[in-house]
């Protein structure tokens, strides 16, 4: 990344993608009463949000560019904060959503922090800085948070009565 407009678009992308998809996995989640993981899901899209919003509130002023999705500069496919939908399942526990939000944040802390210690430009470094410590912050929370949730046992996804697909 060369210029600050860059950069925010980027960071705008990343948190709404993030949002979006938390959201999708609450629905997804919510259609089968899980309300506890929902409520978290729920959450950590409100979160996203405001992070969305926050760096929204930099770029005004500022003519960001319009990157098509494969134009983004992501180390992977997807935008790094973007939690990976195959990850749920219908009983999935409040421990599995807290592992698969960690796992997201860490992979946002990644991306800035490689960009505030290997970018060219001193102000997207100050920026990808600030962005990365806000990170990890959010990665100290869901540690803290995964702490009160133990593993659960290995049969965790054991249904005795599992949806039926009807053809």
């Amino acid at each position: 990344m060369e210029t600050v407009e860059e950069f925010l678009a980027h960071a705008v992308a990343l948190e709404e993608d993030s949002a979006v998809r938390f959201d999708d996995m609450a629905d997804a989640l919510e259609v089968h009463q899980n309300d506890e993981v929902t409520g978290l899901f729920r959450r950590m899209a409100h979160f996203s949000r405001l992070h969305l919003a926050e760096a929204q509130k930099m770029a005004e002023g500022l003519d960001l560019p319009h990157f098509k999705p494969w134009e983004y500069k992501w180390p992977d496919a997807e935008a790094p904060e973007t939690p990976e939908m195959d990850a749920t399942h219908y009983l999935m526990t409040p421990h599995h959503a807290l592992t698969l939000a960690l796992d997201s944040e860490k992979r946002g802390h990644a991306f800035y922090a490689d960009l505030a210690a290997n970018n060219g430009n001193d102000r997207i470094r100050e920026l990808a800085m600030e962005f990365a410590e806000e990170e990890a912050e959010h990665v100290a929370l869901l540690e803290t948070m995964l702490a009160k949730y133990p593993l659960p046992p290995g049969d965790w996804d054991e249904d005795m009565d599992p949806p039926v697909a009807v053809d």
